[in-house]
């Protein structure tokens, strides 16, 4: 963790626009993705033949230290596109995003190999989150406790039904606590035991000062877990603020 003071800004989004390009009918990322947040200030586009579709559109707000930040709004609002571009996982074709600290998506599900056993993917996915093989051991029973997989954590990942995989995930990613973590829809994942237990640890890491962003339809979440709520429309910020007043104008329009 970095020892940078709670309060202070962790994350801007400086004007980012992310563009897909639309070729043979399917919708793909223009450019390679794993590209560190430090050096996202507009990628190379191979844009012959395909057609332009840009997902998010101007975005710019600054994340402190310590917030629990929901990003809201309809389906194709461009919510996942802008959390993985935050992430570094998807270039930006306009604008910037600066990052102070350590950032981990929620669900390394590149790291993960669904011909690999539970356990295999454990230490795949530590070593991907930067844990050393000895803090991947140490942390390997509690991740394991921690997913509830028992004896099928000994399975490969192909067996696992979606629910299995995205709690292995869930587990593998909140092994360490990064100074930001993104969570797409993790906490709908699994019963109410387990929605539990999602969220106590979404506690530590609060508690720990981290910053955490979270994609969600659940308007119950966003209320108990976030205390800021940016909106999204067609990539566009509706609304960026407290959460108990950006959220009533979301449902109202969402009720309209």
């Amino acid at each position: 963790m970095t020892d940078t003071p709670v309060g202070s800004p962790v994350l801007i989004a400086d004007d980012v626009h992310v563009t897909y390009y639309i070729h043979g009918g399917r919708g793909v990322p223009s450019a390679s993705t794993g590209r560190t947040i430090a050096t996202l200030f507009g990628a190379g586009l191979h844009t012959q033949g395909k057609r332009p579709i840009e997902a998010v559109h101007g975005v710019s707000f600054v994340a402190n230290k310590g917030e629990r930040i929901a990003l809201i709004g309809h389906n194709g609002a461009g919510k996942s596109t802008l959390l993985r571009a935050l992430a570094g996982l998807m270039p930006v074709s306009k604008g910037a995003v600066y990052a102070a600290g350590t950032t981990s998506l929620l669900g390394v599900n590149a790291a993960l190999s669904s011909s690999l056993t539970g356990a295999q993917n454990i230490i795949l996915g530590g070593l991907a989150l930067g844990l050393s093989r000895t803090e991947v051991d140490e942390r390997f029973n509690d991740i394991v406790e921690f997913s509830g997989l028992g004896d099928a954590i000994n399975l490969p990942m192909r067996a696992y039904s979606s629910g299995m995989s995205a709690r292995l995930r869930f587990a593998i990613s909140t092994a360490t606590i990064t100074d930001i973590l993104m969570i797409d829809e993790a906490l709908a994942t699994g019963d109410a035991s387990f929605r539990a237990k999602s969220m106590a640890k979404m506690e530590e890491v609060r508690d720990h000062a981290g910053t955490v962003f979270l994609v969600s339809h659940n308007a119950r979440t966003v209320e108990s877990f976030c205390d800021r709520a940016i909106w999204l429309e067609q990539g566009r910020v509706v609304a960026d603020g407290p959460v108990e007043e950006v959220l009533p104008r979301y449902e109202e329009e969402m009720s309209s």
